[in-house]
C-alpha cells in the first residue's frame, strides 16, 4: 500500500479545477452601507482560489467555470491568467457574475457574509451543457467543492456528469467539503446529496465538522475551543477511519482546525491521514495578526494537492498544505501570493 500511495504522489498531474468564479465586494468601513465609503473588489470563488495557487506555484492547472460576457468576466479570468492559470475551457453564457459581499472593513468577524449567486452564469449550467470527456482529455486530476453541488438540483447532476467522466478516464479526483448553510436553501440538505459524489473521490478534504454535515461521519457534541490539539488529533483519526471504511474509493484525507478568539486572532493547523492507517498533524500556528481570513482552507487545499503531487513523506505533505493556508491569513484578498 505504500508503495502505491507513493507513485500516486510522485507522477506529475496536470489539475482540471471546476467551480463558480466569484466577484468579491468588501467594504472598508466596519459597516457596508454608510453615507461615505468606498468597496474593494476582488475576483474569488473557493476553486478559482485553489487555481490561483497551483497556477503560481507552476502545477499545470486548468480552471473551468461559467461565465458572462463582459468586462468583469474577462477582468477576473485574466488574473487567473496572469497567475499561471488555463482558463480557455470556461463555458461563455448567460448574463450575470455571482458575486458575494464581506460586511465588514477586512472580512474578519464571523458571519458577515451575503451570497448573491442565484440566477448566475454558472448556477444556470444544466446537465448536457459541457462535454466533460472532451474538457477532461489530457488532465490526470479533476477537483470540484461541495459549494457547486450547494446551488441547486442541476449543479448536482452536472457534478455527477463530470465525476464519472473523470472515473472512467481513471484520473484522480479531490473534493473539499466546504459547507455553507445559506448555500444549500433548495429543499435538499447535503446528506441527500454528497455522499452520492464524494463516492468517486480518491481525496476528500474538509474538516471533522463537514465530514459529520455532509457525509453522516460521526463526530462529538463535547469538542470546542477548549478541547486540546491531543483530543481533536484523535477525533480527526477516527473520522478520516470511518471516510475510509464508507468510501473505498478514498485514499486521502485531510482536515484544517481553524479557531478565531477575535477578528485578528487565528489558531491554525492541519491532519492528514491515508488508508494504510498512518496519521499526521501539523505544527499549531497562532496569530494575533490576520490581514484576511477568506481563501485560507482554499489555500489549504491547494498545498495539499502540492504536497500530494510532489512529496512522498506524509508529514511534509501535511505541513506544505498547513503552511500555505497559514501563509495567506497574511495577503488580501481572495487568492493567495504563492507562498508555500
Amino acid at each position: 500500500m505504500q508503495s502505491e500511495i507513493i507513485k500516486f504522489m510522485l507522477n506529475q498531474e496536470n489539475v482540471l479545477v471546476f467551480g463558480e468564479l466569484l466577484l468579491r465586494f468588501s467594504s472598508t468601513e466596519d459597516q457596508f452601507i454608510s453615507k461615505n465609503h468606498t468597496v474593494s473588489l476582488f475576483p474569488g470563488g473557493s476553486e478559482a482560489n485553489v487555481s490561483a495557487s497551483l497556477g503560481q506555484w507552476s502545477i499545470p492547472c486548468a480552471y473551468i467555470s461559467c461565465v458572462p460576457d463582459n468586462a468583469l468576466a474577462s477582468n477576473a479570468l485574466q488574473v487567473l491568467e496572469e497567475l499561471g492559470v488555463n482558463t480557455s475551457k470556461t463555458v461563455v453564457q448567460g448574463s450575470r457574475l455571482g458575486l458575494y459581499f464581506l460586511l465588514s472593513a477586512n472580512g474578519l468577524t464571523s458571519g458577515a457574509v451575503v451570497y448573491d449567486r442565484k440566477f448566475s452564469s454558472f448556477s444556470g449550467l444544466m446537465p448536457g451543457t459541457i462535454d466533460w470527456d472532451s474538457v477532461l482529455e489530457g488532465h490526470t486530476w479533476f477537483h470540484w467543492t461541495a459549494l457547486t453541488p450547494a446551488l441547486s438540483d442541476n449543479m448536482a447532476m452536472v457534478c455527477k456528469e463530470a465525476l464519472v467522466a473523470a472515473r472512467k478516464k481513471g484520473m484522480k479526483i479531490s473534493v473539499d467539503l466546504n459547507y455553507r448553510s445559506r448555500l444549500w436553501d433548495y429543499g435538499k440538505q447535503p446528506l441527500e446529496v454528497m455522499p452520492e459524489l464524494v463516492q468517486y473521490c480518491d481525496v476528500i478534504m474538509g474538516n471533522i465538522w463537514a465530514a459529520n454535515k455532509m457525509l453522516g461521519i460521526p463526530v462529538d457534541d463535547v469538542l470546542d475551543r477548549q478541547t486540546s490539539v491531543e483530543d481533536y488529533s484523535a477525533h480527526a483519526n477516527a473520522s478520516a477511519e470511518a471516510i475510509f471504511n464508507r468510501f473505498p474509493q478514498c485514499q486521502h484525507v485531510a482536515n484544517t482546525f481553524r479557531f478565531m478568539d477575535n477578528p485578528t486572532h487565528n489558531l491554525f493547523y492541519g491532519t492528514y491521514h491515508t488508508r494504510d492507517n498512518r496519521h499526521y498533524i501539523s505544527s499549531v500556528f497562532e496569530t494575533n495578526d490576520v490581514v484576511d481570513r477568506i481563501g485560507s482552507g482554499d489555500a489549504f487545499m491547494a498545498g495539499l494537492i502540492y504536497g500530494l503531487t510532489s512529496c512522498i513523506d506524509g508529514q511534509e505533505i501535511i505541513d506544505k498544505a498547513t503552511s500555505a493556508g497559514y501563509k495567506k491569513l497574511f495577503v488580501k484578498g481572495d487568492f493567495g501570493d504563492g507562498s508555500i
